[in-house]
């Protein structure tokens, strides 16, 4: 097998400087506001495990792109990574995760009361670098960046809701027009959206073409999610860092569920819908085997493979057409890479 390409590789060693750079300060942050020793050690928690960066990254690299500076967008892209940690405790609540990065989720860790002041208090800290904008960039780009973090956290949680209430209500009438729906406002926005949309306003202001970012980050965020949903069944034992076939037992209605669904036969069909209708301290191992084996027979991995793939050509096409007359530099490089890793990643 082949190693990864230079490209590929290329991709990394950025996405790890970006991240190293906003985790320091991310870090200082955190320090300075003095919080009770016990809370300063779990607001760090989720952002120091071995997470990719990726969100804040592309904030960095976009403003990077357009001219703008590293400085002028590391407070945003500090608030970004701490609006999604803070996401990322809440949803393992509800979603009944075990495994977060390789370890035990907050709320399996310390309990479910101490889980969520962690979130609620890692959603507060991420206002103190949005206040700080108003000194670094100015108080008319600090409250554009603004409104478009709370466009962004007001789509995901209302893709977080749909998602809940389809495994709530046992729904099944879904086809995969509701499952981009559902990503485009659970995971698009505030993974690709957002974080391009501010590092180009924080870069030129209201000449970015707000528009285009939304159509490039909808295409690169739905090949995103795809390809984690895919992760979740069929990653290499300790290489994911959340729980195998965890989506099969928190009964997420993904893109292989919904191909099984629509191509088994009725009798399957029931047995499928029975088991995923359950809570998953009914479901049995057995029951989520056969779940992923019926997948695998009816090669629904293959086919959301082959979804993530048509959605990341779409995502360079439009990189292409649009941003061809962004002066060439590693940054653009790093976002039109970012397709390919999306797609390509292992973990």
């Amino acid at each position: 097998m082949s190693g990864p390409s230079p490209g590929a590789e290329l991709f990394v060693r950025h996405l790890l400087g970006y991240r190293d750079v906003v985790m320091a300060e991310m870090e200082r942050t955190i320090r300075r506001k003095r919080f009770h020793r016990a809370l300063r050690r779990r607001l760090a928690d989720y952002p120091m495990r071995a997470g990719k960066g990726l969100r804040p990254a592309l904030c960095l690299a976009t403003c990077q792109a357009f001219g703008g500076t590293v400085e002028d967008a590391l407070p945003s892209a500090v608030a970004l990574e701490l609006f999604h940690n803070a996401f990322l405790v809440h949803d393992d609540i509800e979603d009944e995760s075990l495994h977060r990065r390789g370890s035990p989720t907050m709320h399996a860790k310390f309990g479910t009361a101490i889980a969520i002041n962690v979130g609620d208090a890692l959603n507060v800290l991420s206002m103190s670098p949005l206040l700080e904008n108003t000194r670094v960039i100015g108080l008319e780009k600090a409250l554009r960046v603004f409104h478009e973090i709370e466009l962004m956290a007001r789509e995901s949680v209302e893709g977080q809701a749909m998602e809940l209430e389809w495994v709530r209500t046992s729904a099944w009438k879904i086809a995969d027009r509701h499952y981009h729906v559902m990503t485009a406002k659970k995971t698009c926005w505030y993974t690709c959206i957002t974080p391009c949309r501010v590092g180009a306003l924080i870069a030129i202001g209201a000449r970015a073409d707000l528009e285009t970012f939304r159509r490039f980050g909808y295409a690169l965020g739905v090949a995103f999610q795809i390809q984690d949903d895919v992760l979740n069944l069929v990653a290499e034992d300790g290489r994911y860092g959340k729980e195998s076939l965890g989506d099969i037992w928190e009964g997420k209605r993904t893109l292989m569920l919904i191909r099984l669904v629509q191509a088994c036969t009725d009798r399957e069909r029931a047995r499928v819908v029975g088991i995923m209708a359950k809570p998953r301290s009914r479901k049995t191992q057995r029951e989520v085997d056969l779940v992923f084996e019926m997948m695998q027979q009816y090669a629904c991995v293959e086919y959301a493979r082959a979804s993530s793939r048509a959605f990341a050509r779409r995502a360079k096409l439009i990189f292409d057409r649009r941003f061809r007359d962004v002066p060439d530099s590693p940054h653009k490089a790093f976002l039109r890479e970012a397709v390919d890793y999306c797609i390509d990643r292992e973990l």
